[in-house]
């Protein structure tokens, strides 16, 4: 403990801590931190370290000094957290606490760079603008000098986005072998590149990603973008998400805009591989609105536009809630702003060793009661049916 304590009253102290960020809890009781991070900030020309506590949905903050800081990052590692991950401009420090309370520093390459201080500054992304990334230059995102070409910034800012989320979850993928990653109607796959280099390039993992889609002339270009920016570990295949067998496990499952049911299908492919985290961002959900039906909502329901709508958000929540029973914690959170598309809402969904059952009887009693008040069958329910049954009878 001395060791962390050292360390921490160094990086604070003598400002060298850039960010920080303390996960994994030892204990899940409500009312305490999931997740606490930390990051210098400049107030009235005085350095000060701003700590966010995330509490159930809510993040809180504090701006505290850096000696107070130290003592705070110190005291919940060794009382809470069973990890943390410390950057600093030289290198990055990952603790890791046991069950015993045993200390454990690794002392890795730095993946961050100097950020400016003050609430106002520029917003700092993950792939920062003015470093040229070779795959976001060859797809003409940013010219060879790394700047973001205008036309290309929503895009820029959607792929900054999606790593954003990528990176709230990655204590959750292994940290000791290759990640196994799969991205089923990967499209483009300007943001199966980004995955890709983000945990290749930037977190100095092993990674390998497959990227799925049903246009041939697509997977062709992207297999050999690949091959140009020698990503020995990411390959492209042509395919349907239903009927694909290439593969018997995964770490993380990926589907972005994969239409109607054909998301279902990727999300039951996800739950029987057993796999850690899932990102989803469901599209076109059809199959709830030939289905729902309730006359107290006939004032919705009758008009066709927020039918549709309402079917889109009902759809994702059964979704959410079927994964839930299903052994999974997840969120609902907007993937990038409303202006730009209206197939914003993201599914992410992490693995729960040992999930609550009286909790899950609960949420199947909720999940039970939303469907049949819609008269709905949900495609994921009934894939899953073997998986959801003991959790729904106990309901």
């Amino acid at each position: 403990m001395e060791e962390l304590r050292k360390l921490t009253e160094e990086l604070c102290g003598e400002g060298k801590l850039l960010h920080a960020v303390l996960s994994n809890p030892r204990n899940k009781a409500e009312g305490l931190p999931s997740k606490l991070k930390a990051k210098p900030v400049l107030l009235k020309g005085e350095r000060m370290v701003q700590l966010e506590k995330t509490i159930g949905p809510k993040a809180y903050h504090e701006n505290v000094t850096p000696d107070e800081a130290a003592a705070n990052l110190a005291e919940w590692l060794e009382g809470h957290f069973k990890q943390g991950l410390l950057q600093t401009a030289e290198a990055d420090y990952q603790v890791l606490v046991d069950k015993r309370g045993k200390v454990t520093i690794l002392r890795k390459a730095a993946t961050k760079q100097q950020a400016e201080l003050g609430h106002n500054r520029k917003k700092q992304y993950l792939l920062e603008e003015g470093v040229p990334v070779p795959f976001l230059v060859k797809l003409g995102v940013m010219n060879k000098e790394g700047k973001v070409l205008a036309p290309k910034y929503d895009k820029f800012r959607q792929i900054n986005r999606y790593l954003e989320m990528i990176e709230d979850v990655v204590e959750y993928l292994p940290q000791d072998r290759v990640v196994r990653i799969v991205d089923f109607g990967c499209g483009k796959s300007y943001l199966t590149f980004a995955l890709y280099h983000y945990l290749v390039a930037v977190r100095g993992m092993k990674a390998e990603i497959v990227g799925l889609d049903l246009k041939a002339d697509v997977i062709t270009h992207c297999s050999a973008l690949a091959e140009e920016f020698g990503y020995a570990g990411l390959q492209f295949q042509t395919g349907d998400i239903s009927q694909y067998e290439g593969a018997e496990q995964a770490d993380m499952v990926v589907t972005l805009h994969a239409c109607d049911t054909a998301t279902d299908a990727a999300l039951e492919k996800a739950v029987r591989w057993n796999a850690g985290v899932i990102l989803s961002v469901p599209c076109c959900q059809h199959e709830l609105n030939r289905q729902i039906k309730n006359e107290l909502l006939s004032p919705m329901l009758s008009h066709g536009l927020v039918k549709e709508r309402f079917a889109a958000l009902a759809t994702d929540s059964m979704r959410a809630s079927l994964l839930e029973l299903a052994g999974y914690r997840t969120q609902l959170l907007e993937f990038i702003d409303m202006e730009h598309t209206p197939k914003n809402i993201l599914i992410r969904a992490v693995r729960q060793p040992s999930p609550d059952r009286k909790k899950l009887a609960a949420q199947a009693r909720s999940y039970l009661a939303f469907r049949d008040m819609l008269h709905a069958e949900p495609y994921l329910e009934r894939a899953l049916v073997d998986i959801l049954k003991p959790v729904l009878d106990e309901a």
